[in-house]
């Protein structure tokens, strides 16, 4: 936690220059997953040769450094500093969304750009309740960081256990609930499977559900990184209610913008993570035996 906390006060110039040194230690000294970012871009991305996967994947370490010292600085930025970095480009649609249903609004995004920033971002210019529902982190002292990075401007982490009955019980409270829904589900979690970037692979269906039990509308926003420490936010339209109560279309609107967005932008999407670690078929046999 020391260290974390001396690398927050670096300002921009050292900071950047430090995860140049990050990005070596993880590419060149530690690997870091670099077998799992190879076949993940190869799979996503089978026109591109052996060397292009090389380039993307030096991209990618390069702006994961960058990334991961950029939100441990978030612990010692303003909201005046957000407003600056963090541009939205069409907040109009949010609006037209909150106007029209007098409700809270989900919002499913990936991890992509710089996707702490982005919560924070929002925070600043929309002075609207922010909510992020979130996976606690396995180790300890960094899910501490990252929650107290998350509710620095008043916003408040739910814990994805936790999030369905604090919706339902808040539900008539208007304010933003940001899930991030690009991780795999375990197997004991139900999941949709559905095609993702050429590879099968299952899909959270939480934002699905609470959509379905509560009647809010959903938008997915894209973050892109249009130079190193500025990013822009876009919004777009993804299900309203009436939903389908038998009907998947919230998912699978989900996963194909989620995908739409990796391709305009595929070097900052978070490749280490194991997306495609489930076999679909295998699950299935184990399950008929």
């Amino acid at each position: 936690m020391i260290f974390y906390r001396a690398l927050s006060w670096l300002p921009f110039p050292l900071l950047y220059a430090a995860s140049w040194l990050g990005y070596l230690l993880l590419y060149y000294v530690a690997a870091y997953r670099k077998d799992v970012v190879r076949k993940n871009l190869g799979m996503a991305f089978p026109d591109k040769s052996e060397r292009e996967i090389t380039v993307l994947a030096k991209k990618f370490y390069k702006q994961l450094a960058e990334t991961a010292f950029e939100i441990v600085k978030a612990r010692r930025m303003s909201k005046a500093d957000f407003r600056k970095r963090v541009k939205l480009v069409n907040p109009e649609l949010l609006e037209e969304y909150s106007n029209q249903y007098k409700d809270s609004v989900i919002i499913t995004t990936i991890h992509q750009g710089n996707w702490e920033w982005m919560l924070h971002g929002a925070t600043s210019i929309l002075n609207i309740p922010i909510d992020p529902v979130y996976k606690p982190l396995h180790d300890k002292v960094t899910d501490k960081l990252i929650f107290d990075i998350r509710s620095q401007f008043g916003s408040r982490p739910l814990s994805m256990a936790k999030s369905v009955k604090d919706i339902l019980r808040r539900r008539k409270e208007f304010r933003l609930f940001i899930m991030v829904a690009d991780q795999s589900p375990t197997r004991s979690e139900r999941g949709l499977w559905t095609t993702f970037l050429n590879r099968e692979a299952a899909f959270y269906l939480g934002a699905e559900t609470i959509a379905k039990m509560t009647k809010f509308p959903v938008l997915f926003v894209q973050c892109r990184r249009v130079k190193r420490g500025y990013y822009e936010m876009e919004f777009h339209e993804m299900a309203k209610p009436p939903y389908e109560k038998s009907s998947h279309d919230i998912t699978h609107r989900f996963v194909s913008l989620a995908e739409m967005a990796i391709r305009a932008e595929p070097e900052s999407w978070l490749w280490t993570n194991r997306r495609w670690k489930r076999d679909r078929q295998a699950e299935e046999a184990t399950k008929a035996d």
